[in-house]
């Protein structure tokens, strides 16, 4: 009943910022609350304060006793959502797929899967060297394994 009734506020929160979503929500056996969110334009302070009160400020701790965390993902965090992969249009992935690893730019995402440019050096078709190629590919979602945006100085 708990969780059911944190999930509830959370929901409620989430539905009052509609720029921000629900990347991971942990309970643990002694009410340990672990809310993850990112947010469409990033998350600010106040987004992570604003949806820790909408929690808080709506259970009882004389009825439950709980700790809460409610965090931004990290830079380096794997996407996870649809809406990670959007909002990161224009950025070089380092993408994992069941068969390879690419470093390439991410230049679509759709409900379905995403699509991707990146250069490779292959062997000239005819003599000796190396020539640059424009490779460019559409991968599924269902086939990432992991996924995470590059960041350069």
């Amino acid at each position: 009943m708990f969780r059911t009734t944190v999930e509830k506020l959370l929901k409620e929160g989430l539905e009052q910022k509609q720029n921000l979503f629900l990347i991971d929500l942990t309970i643990t056996e002694d009410n340990s609350i672990k809310v993850v969110i990112d947010g469409d334009h990033g998350v600010t302070v106040e987004d992570c304060m604003f949806i820790s009160r909408s929690i808080e400020h709506n259970l009882d701790r004389e009825e439950q006793d709980f700790s809460l965390e409610v965090a931004s993902a990290g830079a380096t965090a794997p996407l996870v959502n649809v809406r990670q992969y959007k909002k990161n249009i224009g950025r070089t992935l380092e993408l994992k797929t069941n068969d390879k690893v690419i470093e390439a730019d991410l230049i679509e995402a759709t409900d379905n899967n995403i699509k991707v440019q990146w250069k490779s050096r292959e062997p000239k078709p005819v003599g000796k060297g190396k020539v640059t190629v424009q490779n460019e590919a559409e991968i599924a979602y269902k086939d990432i394994v992991e996924a995470k945006v590059m960041i350069k100085f």
